[in-house]
C-alpha cells in the first residue's frame, strides 16, 4: 500500500495547489490513501468547510488539524459529525470531534489515522503518549496500517513520539512548523518517520505569510496579522509504502512546485 501524507495547507493558495497537484500525484505514484493536514486552510489559520470539501474531492481521504482546529467556531458542528475531519486526540475529553478515524482504500483495505498535538511551546493538552496508547488499544483489531500526524513545535517531542511508537504504527509524520525536514527514515522496528512534512502554500513567504508581516512582527514586537502570501506555491509531504503487516518499507519526501 502506498500512503501519501501532505503537510499544513496554508490558505486558498495552498488549497488550490493541492487540488491541482493531488490527482496527478495519486495517479503517478499509485497512491492508495491520502492524509492532508488542513488546519491552516482558511486564511492561514483555521478550518473552513468549503475548502475542506474541495480537498476531499481532489482525493484526500482524511483531513487532520492541530492547534487551530477550533479557531473558527462554525467548523465545530462538522467536526462533530464528519468522521474524516480530525482534531488532536489528546485535546480534553469533552472537546468536539474525534481524534482518530478508520478509512478504506479503493480496494477495501483499512487505514487508521491518529491526530496528536504536542505540549512543548503549545497550549495545554493531555499527554499525547498516554492518549495514543489508549487509541491504539481501541483500533488494534480494526486496522494494521496506522498513520500518526504528530502536530508539534519541538522536534525532540516529535522524535520521542516516533521512537515511542516504533513497531506499533506504520508512520509518524510531523506537522506544524511548515518547513520540511530532511530526516526521513525507517526506524528499527518498521515505522516510517519524518519530523515535519512541510507546508502546502506560497513559496515566497514566512511559513506561508507575507514576508513583510513576519519581518514586522519580529522586528518591532508589535502584534501583526499575518496575511497569506501570493505567488508560486509548493505542495510538500511524504510517500510511505507499507506491507500487509503495516510495516513501512520506504519513505520518500515529496515537493511539487506550482506556478502562480
Amino acid at each position: 500500500m502506498n500512503l501519501l501524507f501532505l503537510g499544513d495547507v496554508v490558505g486558498k493558495p495552498g488549497c488550490r495547489a493541492v487540488c491541482e497537484v493531488l490527482p496527478r500525484l495519486i495517479d503517478r505514484e499509485f497512491i492508495d490513501f491520502t492524509v492532508v493536514n488542513a488546519e491552516n486552510v482558511e486564511d492561514g489559520a483555521g478550518l473552513e468547510i468549503g475548502l475542506m470539501n474541495r480537498l476531499l474531492a481532489a482525493g484526500a481521504n482524511v483531513l487532520t488539524s492541530g492547534n487551530h482546529a477550533y479557531r473558527r467556531s462554525e467548523i465545530i458542528p462538522y467536526l462533530e459529525v464528519e468522521p474524516m475531519f480530525l482534531r488532536p486526540a489528546n485535546f480534553p475529553g469533552a472537546s468536539p470531534g474525534s481524534g482518530w478515524t478508520i478509512g478504506n482504500t479503493a480496494s477495501g483495505e483499512s487505514v487508521a489515522v491518529i491526530n496528536l498535538i504536542g505540549r512543548v511551546f503549545m497550549d495545554p493538552s493531555d499527554c499525547p503518549f498516554q492518549v495514543v496508547d489508549r487509541v491504539l488499544g481501541q483500533i488494534r483489531d480494526k486496522a494494521t496500517t496506522v498513520v500518526v500526524d504528530m502536530h508539534a513545535e519541538a522536534t525532540s517531542e516529535k522524535q520521542a513520539m516516533g521512537w515511542y511508537l516504533d513497531g506499533r504504527v506504520s508512520a509518524v509524520l510531523g506537522t506544524h512548523t511548515h518547513v520540511q525536514t530532511a530526516d526521513e527514515r525507517i526506524l528499527p522496528r518498521g515505522t516510517a518517520y519524518l519530523s515535519d512534512a512541510g507546508m502546502c502554500g506560497p513559496i515566497d513567504s514566512v511559513i506561508g505569510a507575507r514576508p513583510e508581516d513576519g519581518i514586522r512582527r519580529f522586528h518591532t514586537a508589535v502584534p501583526t496579522k499575518l496575511k497569506v502570501a501570493s505567488g508560486p506555491t509548493i505542495v510538500s509531504g511524504a510517500i510511505v509504502s507499507v506491507n500487509e503487516q503495516g510495516q513501512a518499507l520506504s519513505i520518500r519526501r515529496v515537493q511539487e512546485k506550482v506556478p502562480a
